[in-house]
């Protein structure tokens, strides 16, 4: 049965514990943090006293999107942190979609950053994990030492092409969004077993929970008044004096984002003479196309700075 919850007038759910229970590809525990007075959840996993990798997802995924790339780094050596964006994964999900809007989700990522006192972070994004990621580094400068940046954008007003308008329709006008289902299409280099559907639905036991998957395509900023334009032309001034190293590891078959890469590369300094990698065949979640590749990649390259 799905319980409502009320506080300071927004009204949310949270994801029973049991639907979590049955993922043995992702057994790490929970922590949590309290944002605006909901639960954001956490992974968190390494030596305390390592280099902090933070892994921020998209849509509509979470945490676990990071499955294939956590133990590697971890046995590295790394710390690495992954939370689960309000809205998604186990943390609470607000059911009022005007609850959900650019700005507040860079709020509730940085009161995250900020409570966890994460310092000397290597951050790596992918989806709105860049959108909301690349705009928290542009305003806490100084706790970043490296960006790793993978099929993603900023988007400054403009268009995003029409494979994002394809998704942004699709998104609106699909009766039944099935985040496993949806995973299960987009991933190209491999086939997900059942038991990784199921973990992509886990999350969402109705569509109750589902308000934010939902609003998250609506609030990309496309046209050049979206209230969300000018602060993200102020990360894009930010990012164009971020000079300490950036790194892009890119699926160019993402049908969505899959041609943004160059943007990252050509504007920010730090990615200039870094190894920057292209993943074929790969999709928009590159995550789990090429999760292991992908996180060799990263430790290849952090261990040459």
């Amino acid at each position: 049965m799905t319980v409502r919850r009320t506080l300071a007038g927004v009204e949310f759910v949270r994801t029973p514990d049991e639907r979590f229970a049955a993922l043995d590809d992702w057994p790490y525990e929970p922590h949590w943090v309290d944002v605006d007075g909901l639960r954001m959840a956490y992974v968190d996993e390494g030596p305390r006293g390592g280099s902090t990798v933070l892994m921020l997802h998209g849509e509509p995924t979470w945490g676990y999107l990071y499955r294939r790339m956590v133990p590697p780094i971890v046995a590295a050596g790394y710390r690495v942190i992954v939370p689960d964006l309000i809205g998604f994964g186990r943390s609470d999900k607000p059911t009022d979609r005007a609850t959900y809007t650019y700005a507040q989700h860079v709020a509730w990522m940085r009161s995250f950053v900020e409570q966890r006192e994460l310092r000397d972070l290597t951050l790596f994004c992918q989806d709105w994990g860049g959108l909301i990621g690349l705009r928290v580094v542009a305003e806490l400068d100084d706790r970043f030492s490296r960006l790793v940046i993978a099929n993603t954008a900023l988007p400054d007003g403009s268009s995003m092409g029409e494979g994002f308008n394809r998704w942004q329709e699709f998104s609106q006008s699909v009766p039944d969004l099935d985040c496993g289902a949806l995973l299960q299409r987009a991933v190209q280099a491999r086939q997900l077993t059942a038991e990784e559907v199921a973990g992509y639905r886990a999350p969402f036991p109705d569509p109750t929970y589902l308000a934010g998957a939902r609003q998250f395509p609506v609030l990309v900023p496309t046209s050049p008044d979206d209230p969300a334009v000018p602060a993200n032309l102020a990360a894009w001034a930010a990012l164009e004096h971020f000079e300490r190293p950036v790194l892009t590891l890119w699926a160019p078959q993402d049908v969505v984002l899959g041609g943004f890469q160059s943007s990252f590369i050509e504007r920010i300094p730090g990615a200039a003479g870094q190894p920057h990698r292209q993943f074929v065949p790969g999709g928009h979640f590159i995550q789990d196309d090429r999760g292991e590749d992908v996180a060799a990649a990263m430790l290849e390259w952090m261990g040459g700075l």
